[in-house]
């Protein structure tokens, strides 16, 4: 394995057969980190990182900019259970993602 494991999913670490949703997990982190700065299992040691990914550990900072709607999207996409995380059709259809897309009012 090469990479950073801070994006692996829960069924990569599991060394379990995986399919597009292992995709939709990652834009799940890399959402997290654009918004916070930091990646959201990160840890010191590796052992720690998988320990959290695994349990999906997920803590929000308090940053008041950070929408509801956008931690919303996060939570649908950081699911454990790789058949409950948003398809991407789904991805599309967020309020967040709509949201983002709309110009903005001048």
């Amino acid at each position: 394995m090469c990479g950073t494991i801070d994006y692996l999913a829960p069924e990569m670490i599991e060394n379990r057969a995986h399919d597009h949703a292992v995709d939709n997990w990652m834009l799940g982190v890399l959402c997290f980190e654009f918004l916070y700065g930091v990646p959201p299992f990160e840890e010191d040691d590796q052992k720690a990182t998988f320990r959290r990914i695994m349990k999906v550990d997920l803590n929000f900072p308090s940053i008041p900019l950070v929408s509801a709607e956008a931690k919303d999207l996060i939570r649908k996409l950081l699911v454990k259970d790789s058949s409950k995380r948003l398809s991407l059709q789904k991805i599309l259809e967020h309020p967040w993602i709509i949201k983002s897309a709309e110009p903005p009012v001048q």
